[in-house]
């Protein structure tokens, strides 16, 4: 298999990174599992693996303590694109996330973030859209018990 690039473009901040430090531990044409460490550790918060979701434009991060306990499950809602010529994947962070602590509180985040950035049209209403149904779609599947099927995928993957 010919090595993926991951890409992670932001709007707020407007930016684009290559992932140069994640490591791939899967790939097919449905899903991307990664293993991270943080940039900049903290007290709380060590290394990550990571769950691209490539067709129900979702990012499911398992955010790890030093022992490598859970510390909280990131959900970002994304919109993926990929270049073949590249063999990438860039991953649009459409701003709302959804975080599970270890007890199963759910909360959405950023939702101010999102109409702003309609407002200041860096989000179209297509995008906005999209951003809504399919932080939808992961809050359903979270309230309905179903997360733990994504949660597990990752899971299986953590020697």
């Amino acid at each position: 298999m010919d090595t993926i690039i991951l890409y992670r473009k932001r709007l707020i901040p407007n930016e684009n990174i290559k992932l140069t430090s994640d490591k791939i531990l899967c790939a097919d044409s449905e899903k991307i599992i990664t293993k991270w460490n943080c940039i900049h550790p903290r007290n709380d918060m060590d290394h990550g693996y990571s769950l691209y979701l490539l067709n129900k434009g979702v990012k499911i991060s398992k955010f790890c303590k030093k022992d490598g306990s859970l510390f909280k499950w990131y959900c970002d809602i994304v919109d993926y694109s990929y270049d073949s010529t590249e063999n990438s994947y860039t991953s649009l962070d459409l701003l709302l996330d959804v975080t599970v602590d270890p007890l199963g509180r759910v909360k959405v985040l950023d939702m101010d973030e999102l109409v702003m950035a309609h407002k200041d049209k860096l989000l179209n209403d297509d995008l906005l859209h999209l951003a809504l149904l399919r932080a939808n779609d992961l809050l359903s599947s979270v309230y309905s018990g179903k997360f733990s099927e994504y949660t597990s995928i990752i899971d299986s993957y953590i020697k």
